[in-house]
């Protein structure tokens, strides 16, 4: 049988990592108002001090914040803006269409739900289409009680309490003497994972953030997020085609971001070795049990298997049911993150 196939290239998930103070701006808010977690964060004692310093206005904020759940909002239209600054957040908000405005706002839920939620964005003034979007996320934590209260509000009322409490904790966080370096941790953090090898994604997502992750229905972009303020938790969302994840920085990097990390002197021992160089560059050539590497290298399985060991401690390779086999996105990114950390990335 012959086969024409005049199909185009598969598509495939497009990952970034992606950093700004405004991120951690709102990943602060979201923390902050998190009543239920929020003495599980390493800020908790932090911030419990801090509320007796805040400005009236900001306390005022971020209670109506805790109550609507409206961080949810910052958090997504801050992934369509993208802003790097408070102001350029400002700026795109107010530049929106009502439409674009709303839609933004309303939470993903499903494909089959898709349609009303483009009708409710439409018609921010129609409570039925509303009641009902909400009513499908009866079973969720918040976005239920999130939902209805988007709607509760006018768009001049929401637009305010979101660059006002933004604003506030960005002059209350900059007041902190720990701010700078923890904003030139994040932007090393991003440095490093400039580049990202979107043919593997999976590996990558689990390499960065440490999850583990499988592709999902109609998930195009995948936005790698450090933070610091969520820490020690790592917190997920998604739009209709983007997923995001906030991963908490190490702790290693949040003290002192000039210190090379310890995935760079781990990789480093492995590789500071003829032998397993040598190892490295058999594999190239396809996968391999451990008996045949022995008989390549005429070195004993024991003394050979200690080798490997460091080689998949460094994630260099990688063995499954006794073959070992090659990781050439690992070495990649190991390159991709030396040239990062000496300032050599472009």
């Amino acid at each position: 049988m012959k086969i024409m196939d005049v199909a185009l290239p598969v598509e495939t998930v497009q990952l970034a990592a992606e950093q700004s103070p405004v991120w951690e701006w709102i990943v602060g808010i979201a923390g902050y108002t998190h009543a239920q977690l929020r003495h599980t964060f390493e800020m908790d004692e932090e911030w419990s001090c801090d509320a007796e310093a805040m400005p009236a206005s900001l306390l005022d904020q971020l209670a109506k914040i805790q109550e609507t759940n409206l961080w949810y909002g910052l958090l997504l239209l801050q992934n369509e803006f993208g802003a790097g600054s408070v102001e350029e957040f400002e700026q795109r908000l107010s530049g929106l269409s009502d439409q674009s405005f709303y839609d933004f706002l309303l939470p993903y839920h499903s494909r089959a739900a898709e349609k009303l939620r483009k009708d409710a964005a439409e018609r921010p003034d129609d409570s039925r289409l509303w009641a009902s979007y909400a009513e499908l996320f009866e079973e969720h934590a918040y976005l239920e009680g999130y939902v209805r209260q988007v709607s509760r509000h006018t768009r001049e009322q929401l637009s305010e309490l979101f660059t006002s409490a933004l604003s506030e904790w960005q002059d209350w966080m900059v007041e902190k003497p720990y701010v700078a370096k923890w904003l030139q941790a994040l932007l090393f953090e991003e440095k490093q994972h400039r580049g990202l090898n979107s043919a593997h994604a999976a590996n990558e997502i689990e390499r960065v953030a440490g999850v583990t992750y499988a592709p999902e229905p109609s998930i195009w972009s995948v936005k790698l997020i450090p933070q610091v303020s969520y820490r020690p938790w790592l917190l997920t969302i998604r739009t209709a085609d983007v997923k995001l994840f906030f991963y908490p920085v190490s702790e290693q990097q949040l003290l002192d971001p000039e210190v090379p990390p310890n995935e760079l002197i781990q990789g480093h021992k492995a590789l500071g070795d003829g032998l397993r160089l040598s190892v490295l560059h058999y594999l190239r050539q396809g996968p391999a049990p451990l008996q045949e590497l022995s008989e390549h290298f005429k070195i004993s399985k024991t003394t050979l298997h200690h080798q490997l060991a460091l080689l998949k401690a460094a994630k260099f390779v990688r063995v499954e049911k006794g073959v070992y086999s090659l990781q050439p996105e690992q070495l990649e990114a190991f390159s991709s993150q030396l040239n990062a950390y000496l300032g050599l990335a472009e």
